[in-house]
């Protein structure tokens, strides 16, 4: 399947959805939505922004990309040339999109991925016609994948202690950028602050003997997530301990997703296992991750989570105990889920859980 089949395939699922909730047009405006129905076109110019600055339009007999004179004729040049949809430029000092929209839906009924005027904010159902990847898109999540785990754990080998958790981060978001990617998350912790803050931000504090390394980072809109730890001499025996042990509710929940399980009771044994390990508490001050793909989480999975795992959806799971995460991102399949965020030079210890043994990442001793 080229480019052009994967388009058409997505918008035969778009068309699909209009006709079952009688609409005339969908918008996707968002950049999770117009990297998808692009197969890997970009609209964004605020990284931090979830929408973006041109939108696909889609109706019964055609497809549009709408956007302003300042975005339309890169939007054209750089990211749907050739690709079958017609290009609308509205001016930037009288119009937004939506009259362009309007007339596209002949005055009819329109849904959208982000807030719209004059458009029914259908985010959440529009998403999940995204979450089932076709092969192309996982062919390109593996590429993703790959070299964010390449910039993770080749930063985890230059790092020297005195050097700044920010001086850290620096390197890292550099490295991203030239290998071609987007940031989406840049995360540095050293030594306490490891095991203080689940959400640690890169602070002036210098690394002495441990650090954690967190990325996201996206390319062609997919999303991809990884966590690394790193200690220079022996790590102790009690994060040694905690870390096997959150390797293994990792384990669980990587091992739990498969086609078709519920995401409940994927997180229902994943607590179960903390509890097993001996820190039972530890999943209630941190989110377990959830579905990915083109959002960094499409759902953060909970108990009450009332999804299911669907074939070829992507997930990020990121269990940790006080002192230490792990975290990858994974494809799931009806046999055994693939991780996508891994090279082959990282060492690695075996994790057994109630599912079975898995290996994941061990803390890199230098």
């Amino acid at each position: 399947m080229d480019r052009s089949g994967e388009i058409e395939a997505k918008v035969c699922r778009v068309r699909e959805f209009m006709r079952s909730r009688n609409l005339d047009a969908v918008a996707l405006g968002t950049q999770a939505g117009f990297a998808w129905i692009t197969a890997g076109a970009d609209n964004h110019v605020g990284l931090s922004s979830e929408g973006g600055v041109a939108t696909v339009v889609i109706t019964p007999t055609a497809r549009h990309i709408v956007a302003s004179m300042i975005e339309g004729p890169r939007i054209g040049d750089e990211e749907i040339e050739g690709l079958g949809f017609e290009l609308h430029v509205h001016p930037w000092h009288t119009e937004g999109p939506e009259l362009t929209i309007e007339r596209l839906a002949t005055g009819g009924a329109v849904a959208s991925d982000s807030p719209l005027p004059g458009a029914e904010n259908l985010a959440a159902p529009l998403a999940r016609l995204r979450w089932t990847l076709l092969p192309p898109e996982v062919q390109r999540y593996r590429e993703v994948g790959r070299a964010c785990a390449t910039i993770l754990e080749g930063l985890a080998r230059e790092i020297e202690p005195g050097m700044t958790e920010l001086a850290i981060a620096g390197r890292m978001q550099r490295q991203v950028f030239a290998a071609g990617l987007l940031p989406n998350v840049c995360l540095v912790a050293a030594d306490e602050r490891v095991h203080r803050y689940r959400h640690p931000i890169p602070t002036e504090k210098r690394l002495e003997r441990h650090a954690m390394l967190v990325i996201g980072a996206r390319r062609w809109g997919l999303c991809v997530s990884a966590t690394r730890c790193v200690h220079f001499g022996p790590p102790p025996e009690e994060l040694l301990r905690r870390h096997e042990a959150v390797c293994a509710v990792d384990a669980c929940l990587i091992l739990g997703t498969r086609t078709p399980e519920s995401i409940d009771s994927v997180i229902g044994e994943a607590i179960a296992e903390y509890e097993r390990q001996g820190f039972p508490d530890e999943w209630k001050l941190h989110h377990q991750g959830g579905a990915t793909g083109y959002a960094a989480r499409d759902y953060r999975a909970a108990p009450a989570s009332v999804e299911m795992v669907l074939p070829n959806q992507a997930f990020a799971w990121n269990p940790s105990i006080a002192g230490t995460k792990s975290e990858d991102t994974i494809l799931a399949t009806e046999s055994d889920p693939e991780v996508l965020s891994r090279t082959e030079d990282w060492p690695l210890l075996t994790a057994t859980c109630t599912r079975g043994s898995l290996d994941r990442p061990a803390i890199l001793e230098r």
